[in-house]
Parts: structure tokens; sequence; C-alpha cells
């Protein structure tokens, strides 16, 4: 685990949006640190986490991996009893940074893969991506990275490879010793 110890305690603002660039769920997050995989942020038990309309309070410790350049960002919650799920991935368009590295945003496009705290990894939201293809014109290219991204971190999380072989446990921890 590597990362610039400079930055361990700046707020993140995370802006999630919807195509092409409507409001979606936002939240501040604590950065962690940089790896190979990503730009890691924590989001202590008791963040609030909101949409137009609709919020909540976060019922468990969980980090959030913005990759360098992938079409997803994970949720991970470890091993809290708390936890509403084990990992959601939400396929995104690639996370970009505001230039004082204080803001990300990236663009929901539907399609998510979840671990339920069984294990069970899933596939969720096929049929909202597909209307969504037709409804708000995405790109072709749009569509073939989230299908490819789709199947990339499917098969990593049920092999539990790459951000998904037990790393997020490191940053989690990290995490809990800045509370």
């Amino acid at each position: 685990m590597t990362s610039h110890e400079g930055s361990l305690l700046r707020s993140v603002r995370v802006l999630t949006r919807k195509w092409p660039d409507d409001p979606h769920w936002e939240f501040d997050a604590v950065r962690l640190g940089v790896d190979a995989h990503g730009h890691w942020v924590g989001v202590p038990k008791g963040t609030w986490l909101s949409k137009p309309a609709k919020g909540f309070t976060a019922t468990a410790d969980h980090v959030v991996l913005l990759p360098h350049d992938g079409w997803w960002v994970a949720t991970l919650y470890g091993h809290d009893p708390e936890r509403p799920m084990d990992v959601y991935v939400d396929m995104t368009t690639p996370c970009v940074w505001s230039d004082d590295q204080t803001t990300v945003t990236c663009v929901d496009l539907d399609l998510d893969v979840i671990q339920d705290v069984d294990g069970t990894v899933r596939i969720d939201d096929e049929d909202e991506f597909a209307d969504h293809q037709v409804r708000f014109g995405y790109p072709r290219d749009v569509i073939a990275g989230a299908e490819a991204s789709c199947a990339e971190v499917f098969s990593a999380l049920t092999s539990r490879t790459g951000a998904f072989d037990g790393v997020a446990l490191e940053w989690l921890a990290r995490l809990r010793a800045k509370l």
C-alpha cells in the first residue's frame, strides 16, 4: 500500500451524475491514499449520502475505490455486521478530478456488480442500463466501456483478484485508525 502522505486527512467531495450531467449521489469522504488500483477514500459510519429528494446515513464504515482509468467505482464494506452488502460496484464513466484534487466526478451508467453479505456475486440493473441506452442516447463507446468493465469487475470479484483480493481491508483499517 502506498499513499501521498500529505493528503491523508484531506476531504474529498464525491459527485456522481446521471447521463449526461444530472445530479445523483454525492458525499464527503476522507482521502486515504493511492495505490496501483486507484484513489482510496473512506466513508465513516454516520456520513450523510444524498441525491436529489433522497438521502441516508451510512450504517457502516466503508471505503470507495476510484480507479485511475476504469469505468467503475467500487464501494467495499469489509466485515462490519451492519454492512448492507460486501461490495457494490457502479459502472461509471472514468473519474475526473478537480485541479485541486478536492472533488471527483463520474457519471453512473446504471449497471452494477454486487457482492451480497452471503458472498453471492450478481449483476444488477441490466434492464435499466438497456432502457437508458435508448432513452438517453448513450454513445456506443460509453455502452462498450460499461459492458466491458462490468464483465471485468464480475470476473475479478468472483475470483477475488485485483482490487477485490482483500486489499480494501487494509484501507478500511487505515480509515478506522483515523477516526
